[in-house]
């Protein structure tokens, strides 16, 4: 949900009048009374507001047909795959809709509390721990028992960042011996700090660096170095959890089919890539897959597995930089200063607003990210 009762009385505190589609909250644990308790509106899923709205909060872009009923001037906030997102952008430049894409929030530190990215990121690393250690063929932590002593389990995490340091922290907590491969070799320190032991990159190949946040891309032959390096660490591991990805590109393919052929059956991998091409051979979004006894889990959407806490964070988010662009556009807060009904106005001199407003105006302001020199009124040149 890309709101709760929570954030609901808390924009409704800021002289918004919030609509909400009956029933949208219930998988959620959000119930419509709840909505009508904090402030909101109740309306029926098929009602016809939508040309009258001035902003839509979603988790995933609405259907064209709903868009297309939204008026010039409206507001679309949410995920919204800008790097593919080539209909959607004709939809909305048509209707001259703004639209702010969360995957594009710079990563500063006053983004921080609109960090979609990082807020759902770290339900899929603390999910997958959890999966791998449920399809494992024995024990996570070392037991001392009557009948002899159990060994830990050895977790492998392929990447450092916010999903990987989750699924470090959660698998930890399990009892597993953890043991992290990144990119960057300035992640030693958080590795280690939460109790890993830091695979550093390989020497012998420019390591990648880090740009606004994310890793870079690396290269094929440091890949193929990384490859290697990872072989004697599969022979060891029990669970694999894989996290690296690079924004707008396939995620690095870091272990091969002939690499797989390196883990001990009864082992298991989860592939937290593997909606963006994955970083291992052979998984499948949505699938778990058995290969000569190894688990192989394709975890595409491990957020919406844990709803609950997943909206929860996910409307903060998307209610922090939504007070945000009110404030930055000079609109106080509070009921005696309501929000007035014209299309909300945006500050492009604010880093924050800058760099996540998609469309504006009847123009594409990023065409970078979508991979195209020209795309203005509807058209790609």
């Amino acid at each position: 949900m890309a709101a709760t009762p929570e954030t609901v009385h808390r924009l409704a505190g800021r002289g918004l009048k919030v609509l909400i589609e009956r029933g949208a909250g219930v998988a959620s644990g959000f119930h419509d009374n709840a909505y009508s308790d904090a402030g909101g509106e109740l309306v029926d899923a098929n009602h016809d507001a939508w040309g009258d709205v001035r902003g839509v909060l979603c988790v995933q872009p609405p259907s064209p047909e709903r868009l297309g009923r939204l008026s010039s001037g409206a507001l679309l906030m949410g995920l919204l795959s800008p790097h593919s997102a080539h209909h959607l952008v004709d939809t909305l430049v048509s209707r001259e809709v703004s639209a702010l894409a969360l995957e594009l929030l710079p990563r500063i530190s006053r983004a921080q509390a609109m960090d979609v990215l990082s807020s759902q990121a770290s339900i899929a690393g603390y999910k997958a721990v959890l999966l791998a250690a449920a399809a494992l063929n024995r024990y996570v932590p070392m037991l001392m028992t009557a009948a002899g002593t159990i060994q830990p389990a050895r977790c492998l995490i392929l990447g450092a960042g916010v999903a990987g340091l989750q699924a470090l922290a959660t698998a930890r907590r399990l009892g597993a011996v953890v043991v992290v491969s990144d990119v960057r070799p300035a992640a030693r320190e958080q590795v280690e700090s939460l109790g890993g032991r830091f695979l550093a990159p390989p020497e012998e190949v420019p390591t990648p660096g880090e740009v606004g946040g994310y890793a870079q891309a690396a290269s094929e032959a440091f890949l193929v170095a990384q490859r290697q390096q990872l072989e004697d660490q599969l022979a060891q591991a029990d669970m694999v959890i894989c996290t690296a990805q690079v924004p707008g590109r396939p995620a690095p393919r870091l272990i091969s089919e002939a690499m797989l052929n390196c883990l001990r059956p009864g082992s298991v991998l989860v592939d937290l890539a593997v909606a963006q091409g994955g970083n291992c051979a052979c998984t499948v979004a949505g699938e778990t897959v058995i290969r000569n006894g190894v688990t192989l889990i394709g975890a595409d959407a491990l957020p919406s597995s844990v709803p609950h806490h997943a909206s929860a964070l996910y409307a903060r988010n998307l209610a922090a930089l939504l007070e945000h662009v009110l404030d930055s556009a000079g609109l106080g807060g509070g009921n005696t200063s309501p929000i007035p009904p014209e299309p909300l106005p945006f500050n492009l001199n604010d880093p924050i607003v800058d760099g996540c407003l998609f469309i504006h105006g009847g123009t594409c302001r990023r065409p970078d990210v979508l991979g195209i020199d020209v795309l203005n009124n509807g058209g790609a040149a």
